[in-house]
């Protein structure tokens, strides 16, 4: 299955993130020997143990809810954080990164999907975040781009336009504040079951998991 979601991917400008959570370190290895490096985890603790006996040059990308104090233990190694959500946790990624003297690429996360219980900002919230002076003061991480979850639902038209909505996001923040920033650059959206879709509404990250693992154990 790898091969062939690779193969639908390579004449677009998508990426594979693939979704580990829950899974043993051999079904990762399994995906490293065939060329995979980027890998996603929702738990800072699997993250962390799976970090630490896995090969170093795998991408680890954060793409669960990320509570405040639990930075401190994925900066050191962590390639992007996909679920930033608001001021206060962006200013912590900040600090924790400074204390590793690295910059940390994150991704706005926004709400895009009918439940309630998804997280993210709304537009007007992430304009706040963006024109704060607590924002202007961050030399440590760089935001790359915008993530959002698409509603649990079979109705395609809907998910199609929840990921237009995230699009838009993405250029109206391109335009008022990342113009000329070759940086700013990533929209990480779609999961096994809407990944297609995704990437013909311009994904440049799909997030994949039960579709290379099987369903979760």
């Amino acid at each position: 299955m790898l091969d062939k979601i690779l193969n639908e991917l390579a004449e677009t400008p998508t990426r594979l993130v693939a979704v580990s959570k829950t899974k043993p370190n051999s079904a990762i290895e399994e995906l490293y020997q065939k060329g995979q490096r980027i890998f996603g985890e929702n738990r800072v603790q699997e993250l962390v143990e799976k970090e630490a006996s896995l090969p170093k040059d795998i991408q680890w990308h954060l793409i669960g809810h990320l509570q405040t104090n639990k930075v401190k233990y994925i900066a050191p190694f962590v390639a992007m954080i996909h679920s930033i959500d608001s001021q206060k946790l962006l200013q912590e990624v900040n600090k924790q990164a400074a204390k590793q003297q690295r910059i940390i690429e994150v991704l706005l996360q926004f709400h895009i999907a009918q439940e309630t219980s998804k997280f993210g900002l709304n537009l007007s919230e992430a304009k706040t975040l963006l024109d704060s002076e607590a924002y202007a003061k961050m030399d440590n991480i760089r935001i790359v781009g915008v993530m959002g979850m698409a509603s649990f639902s079979d109705d395609l038209v809907l998910v199609r336009q929840e990921f237009k909505n995230l699009k838009s996001h993405f250029d109206r923040l391109k335009q008022d504040y990342f113009l000329g920033d070759e940086n700013f650059k990533e929209i990480s959206m779609g999961m096994s079951g809407d990944y297609k879709i995704a990437v013909e509404e311009g994904s440049t990250l799909v997030r994949i998991g039960s579709l290379l693992f099987g369903s979760r154990g």
